[in-house]
């Protein structure tokens, strides 16, 4: 298929998405590249989800030589394994995935801070719960939340933090049952996915959680502007010359 790229720099931001809803979640995941792109003049931001057999081939021929995104939040075996692999057979450039961007703290710090200054509570009487997806045959995902999870404790200073996983112990509604009455849920996915819209509730509503809990990192407003900032620093340590 011949290439109609854009003279400008691209990108294509990649996510796993849902094998049960495959369209709705490229629709998501394409609002999320407009809204990338927004911060990106002379761009051109697309968008593809693994669960769409051929699509990743497809953006990447209409885009020519895109940087790739994963839009993951670990270094698991997607992006390790799967999409370093379609990458490097079409000679591309793939960034590290967005939940280790260390920028992404410094913003889940403020809005942390700033959720519980509206609810009236000390940060150092509340208990933060991090649910996660976690893996029964990989480490990665728990150890990404793990790690997220003390970062939060020490930047934040929460009475305690605690990892949930839906796949793996300690299972989410354990991990919520322990919490204190005063408590919130940031939830360490990048999309609103079935984990998200099912898992998650019937785990809180298990152990009997009422905190507030945070969107998937998708939704949140502070996502494109990261998204856009890596792909900035890494076009721009990019050889002389090379495409991208």
């Amino acid at each position: 298929m011949p290439s109609s790229a854009s003279p400008g720099p691209t990108a294509l931001i990649v996510a796993h998405g849902s094998p049960s809803d495959p369209d709705g979640q490229e629709r998501l995941l394409a609002d999320l590249a407009a809204r990338a792109a927004a911060h990106l003049p002379g761009w051109q931001v697309s968008s593809a989800t693994l669960a769409c057999k051929g699509r990743f081939e497809e953006k990447c021929a209409r885009l020519g030589t895109p940087m790739i995104y994963p839009f993951f939040m670990a270094e698991g075996y997607f992006t390790r394994n799967v999409l370093a692999r379609k990458s490097a057979d079409l000679g591309l450039t793939m960034l590290s995935p967005f939940g280790v961007d260390p920028a992404l703290e410094d913003v889940a710090e403020t809005v942390l801070r700033d959720r519980l200054g509206a609810l009236g509570w000390k940060v150092a009487e509340t208990d933060l719960l991090i649910a996660a997806h976690g893996s029964a045959v990989s480490k990665t995902s728990r150890n990404s939340a793990q790690r997220f999870a003390k970062k939060m404790m020490t930047r934040c200073g929460f009475r305690s933090v605690a990892t949930g996983y839906v796949e793996e112990p300690p299972f989410l509604a354990d991990a919520a049952r322990d919490l204190g009455a005063q408590s919130i849920c940031l939830a360490h996915f990048a999309l609103r996915s079935g984990h998200v819209e099912i898992d998650l509730p019937e785990a809180f509503e298990a152990a009997r959680f009422r905190g507030p809990v945070l969107p998937p990192m998708i939704e949140w407003p502070e996502t494109p502007g990261l998204i856009a900032q890596s792909l900035l620093a890494a076009h721009a340590s990019l050889p002389a010359g090379r495409p991208s």
